[in-house]
């Protein structure tokens, strides 16, 4: 097998614009059976930076096109789509997507939901949209699912702050001069990537994020949240309180995010412009995306509070109407991205 780049047929939108840059290159790779096997529990995670050698020289696509690469980790080969920088520049920025998260793609670079891709291309920042994941909340879990046979160990944390940085620095993405934002159980991990690891990410921005993890109820609602997406189960991401799930939550690592800047929303589940009542279906969806902003948003508002209890300074912003949905999401990024540039030196 090879690892690399692949091309993608079509082209991501530019603010609903299609793209035509995208380029066909495959970057031969030569990796151990044993780093292609299916890996468990036990399993040590391999140095790719030990192994880019092995690689060859790699040379990004051109500048503002958009790639898709085949990223290896502990978990196997990770897909992970990229938009380059407009003008060749190292910067980046890192989207994670939500508790649904899909095995083809980010949503992210879906023009018509997160169009990440648009929203920067006119930036000198590499968008990178990891894929896959799905209910992980992008943590290192203690063992593999149990409830649905997962044959492998949940190593995000891991692959997104060592891997993944790793094997992209052979592009000339630079390791240490990033952001990173999430919707969803992606925005707690964004905060969460950010606190353990100052010295990659230089902002953080977390869009209708559940982060205060160990309120009452919230491991319970956590629980049928995942069960509901993959039946994944809870517990093997981390037992009840324990160290590990301490380290995740947000409410718990809020003194390590001092001095960084951060972007931080919600909406309060009232509908607004981008919530349907044509049909049946748009009503349950509807009524589902409500149920899951209002929790969201007292996450969010509780989270507030703690980052005033400990003078930690954060911009944040609460929409009068927004339920738990790709647009609203779309619009918080358009707000975010002026500080995200700017803590990256490009504003």
């Amino acid at each position: 097998m090879r690892f690399g780049r692949s091309a993608v047929p079509g082209g991501v939108s530019s603010r609903r614009r299609a793209q035509s840059a995208w380029r066909t290159r495959l970057v031969a790779a030569t990796v151990t059976a044993a780093a292609l096997a299916v890996p468990t529990a036990s399993l040590a995670v391999p140095s790719i930076a030990s192994a880019a050698p092995a690689f060859g020289p790699m040379h990004r696509g051109i500048p503002g096109s958009f790639e898709e690469l085949m990223v290896p980790s502990s978990m196997g080969p990770i897909k992970v789509q990229v938009q380059w920088a407009k003008n060749g520049g190292s910067s980046a920025v890192y989207m994670l997507d939500g508790m649904r998260a899909r095995d083809d793609r980010n949503a992210w670079a879906n023009a018509d939901e997160g169009d990440a891709p648009g929203i920067f291309a006119n930036d000198d920042v590499n968008v990178i949209m990891p894929v896959g994941g799905q209910s992980s909340f992008y943590a290192d879990w203690v063992s593999p699912s149990n409830t649905n046979g997962q044959k492998y160990t949940y190593k995000w944390e891991t692959f997104l702050t060592r891997e993944l940085p790793d094997f992209l620095s052979g592009y000339g993405v630079s390791r240490n001069n990033t952001a990173i934002a999430g919707l969803s159980m992606g925005g707690s991990a964004a905060l969460m990537m950010a606190a353990y690891h100052r010295d990659m990410f230089k902002q953080a921005t977390s869009m209708s994020g559940y982060l205060n993890l160990s309120a009452p109820g919230m491991r319970e609602a956590i629980r049928l949240a995942m069960l509901d997406a993959g039946r994944f189960n809870v517990d093997s991401m981390a037992a009840p309180w324990s160290p590990a799930w301490l380290r995740m939550d947000p409410f718990v690592f809020a003194p390590q995010l001092k001095g960084l800047p951060m972007y931080i929303s919600s909406g309060n589940g009232i509908p607004g412009p981008y919530d349907g009542v044509g049909s049946a279906a748009d009503v349950f969806n509807t009524g589902n995306a409500i149920a899951l902003e209002a929790l969201a948003s007292v996450n969010t508002r509780a989270f507030q509070a703690r980052l005033g209890q400990i003078n930690v300074p954060a911009q944040f912003d609460f929409t009068a109407t927004g339920t738990h949905k790709w647009r609203y999401w779309h619009d918080e990024l358009v707000k975010a991205r002026p500080q995200m540039l700017s803590a990256l030196g490009l504003a």
